[in-house]
């Protein structure tokens, strides 16, 4: 895909750095609020009972009541120490990843193949359904993925320079596909 209006490669580009803040935000805040290795995931996995509203659910719901079809295994999840050990690492240091690569413009389709994977497994995992289908991890998972799609690093980020050296396999998985030379990084 090619962008060829001016206006729209640069609401392409700010979209990208947008999202890459709020990434790399969300991780900063993790490492340097509670410390890498001392922050856990826990607490959100035990907590995925989920929501259910209207049309769903009206009136009263008992407490405890758990609507979530995978809050089991998020549980379980939890409850391995093991399986935590990793997560609570690679889930900062993901976003911080996912949030720099998509400031800079570099590795995009990567980068939002796996924000947009990581946003999908949150929205499962919170199954907040009290305001409708679509809640804040499933907008950013699309808009993540879309990023991807449209190969947003090729307007004003790294992927257009890097791609000029890149295999047509780096470009087309990694990168942001085909090398538009009609924006530069500089324009």
């Amino acid at each position: 895909m090619r962008i060829l209006d001016r206006k729209h490669a640069l609401a392409i580009a700010f979209g990208r750095i947008v999202v890459g803040i709020i990434f790399l935000w969300a991780g900063l805040e993790k490492i340097l609020g509670e410390g890498l290795g001392t922050w856990t995931a826990a607490g959100f996995l035990k907590g995925s009972s989920g929501t259910l509203g209207w049309p769903f659910v009206t009136g009263d719901v008992a407490e405890g009541t758990v609507f979530n079809p995978t809050h089991d295994f998020w549980v379980s999840l939890a409850g391995n120490s093991a399986a935590m050990s990793v997560i609570d690492y690679l889930v900062p240091l993901g976003e911080v990843a996912i949030g720099i690569a998509l400031v800079l413009g570099l590795l995009t389709r990567f980068s939002a193949a796996m924000g947009a994977l990581m946003m999908l497994i949150f929205f499962v995992a919170a199954w907040n359904f009290a305001f409708g289908i679509v809640n804040q991890q499933l907008a950013y998972a699309v808009l993540t993925a879309g990023l991807g799609v449209v190969g947003a690093g090729n307007y004003y980020g790294l992927d257009a320079v890097v791609g000029r050296g890149a295999g047509r396999g780096v470009r087309r998985w990694l990168l942001s596909g085909d090398v538009d030379d009609t924006w530069k990084t500089t324009a």
